[in-house]
Formats: structure tokens, C-alpha cells, sequence
């Protein structure tokens, strides 16, 4: 018995104690910021975090995929997708209705409306919304805000995320963070140097877009 209590001992000390001060130790000196959740603050308040999305309707915003989850929009607790096969009648329906808010919110837009922004993701969690789908709101954004398109399209550019290791994924642009700099120029807290592109992406060309 006593061989057994011991190492039962041992390894509650060394498994339920030692490791785990040792891993939180390292994050919290090497990767504070995510080991946090990448929290986002402004004047001391907490916005927010960089991995969890925000619903946005306001049109002077960018706005990000709509979220499934329940009881509310990008609940953290309740990761989930609507499940709704592409023939549901329903997810037609929603689709139809996301176009329409759309096209109504910028008129003269007359851009093909990308897939991102009318459908949810699997974990409705999203953060990021693709480049297409961001620089489709460009017009409309610059409209309301009383900005240049040009002025638009380097604040997204500030906010891309490139491909996870370089070659996992597409390049996305992260909503919040672009909602936040939109905010930030608008009031003079950000200026136009802060936004110029001093060498674009090698993945991509906003003038093309």
C-alpha cells in the first residue's frame, strides 16, 4: 500500500499542482495577451476580445457574419451553426433577407455580395470576415463616415491577418479591431500616417479589389 499512496501523492502534486503553475507561469511571462483571452481595451474598459466576434448593425460599422448561436449572437457559452442544409427553406429565406439589408443599406452598390456575409459559420464565433466581404462595405462605410474610400480600404489593410503560419487558411480581417480603428480615425485618434500602407501584402491588392 505504501508504494501505491505515495506515488498517488507524488503525482497529484506533480500533475495537479506543479504542472499546471508551471504552464500558467510560462504564459503568463511569455504570452500574457492570449493567455487572457486577447482582450481588447480602450481608456481602461474592456471592449472586448480579438477571438470572439460582436454583432454590428449600425451601417457606418464593418459588419461581420451573421451568428447562430443562441440566446444571442456570438455567445461565447453556446457555440454552435444553424444546421440548416443549403435547400432549407428557412436558410433560403434568411439568406434572401441578409441580401436585402444589404443592398438596402448602399444602394449604388453594385457588387456581387459575398457568401460570408449573408451565411453564419459553424461556431458562429467568428471574428473575422473575409477580404471580399470586408471591402465590399467600403462604399458604404466611407459614405456614412464622410471618409475617402482610399482612407477606408488602408484601415481594413491595417487590420488584415495574414494565413496561419503563412500557408493554413485565407488572409481575413479581424471586425472588431477594424470597428475600433474606424472610431479611433473618425475622432482624431488615429491619423492618416498611422493608416498608410507603406508595403502592401504580397497576398493581395486593394486597388483591384
Amino acid at each position: 500500500m505504501k508504494p501505491a499512496v505515495l506515488s498517488f501523492v507524488w503525482l497529484t502534486v506533480l500533475t495537479g499542482i506543479f504542472y499546471p503553475l508551471l504552464v500558467t507561469g510560462i504564459a503568463q511571462v511569455f504570452f500574457k495577451n492570449q493567455a487572457n483571452g486577447s482582450l481588447l481595451f480602450r481608456e481602461g474598459k474592456l471592449i472586448g476580445s480579438e477571438l470572439i466576434g460582436q454583432p454590428f448593425d449600425d451601417p457606418k460599422y464593418l459588419w461581420g457574419r451573421y451568428s447562430a448561436t443562441s440566446p444571442m449572437p456570438y455567445n461565447g457559452a453556446a457555440s454552435s451553426g444553424s444546421n440548416y442544409g443549403p435547400m432549407n427553406p428557412d436558410f433560403l429565406k434568411a439568406v434572401e433577407g441578409r441580401v436585402k439589408t444589404l443592398k438596402e443599406a448602399d444602394p449604388a452598390n453594385t457588387l456581387r455580395v459575398p457568401v460570408d456575409l449573408v451565411t453564419a459559420s459553424a461556431s458562429g464565433l467568428d471574428p473575422q470576415i473575409s477580404l471580399a466581404g470586408a471591402y465590399y462595405q467600403v462604399s458604404r462605410i466611407a459614405r456614412l463616415r464622410g471618409l475617402s474610400e482610399e482612407t477606408v480600404k488602408n484601415i481594413l489593410a491595417k487590420n488584415i491577418q495574414d494565413r496561419f503560419v503563412g500557408i493554413l487558411g485565407e488572409p481575413a480581417i479581424n471586425v472588431l479591431k477594424t470597428n475600433l480603428d474606424l472610431d479611433d480615425f473618425s475622432s482624431g485618434r488615429l491619423k492618416e500616417a498611422d493608416i498608410t500602407i507603406k508595403k502592401e501584402p504580397a497576398f493581395f491588392n486593394w486597388k483591384q479589389i
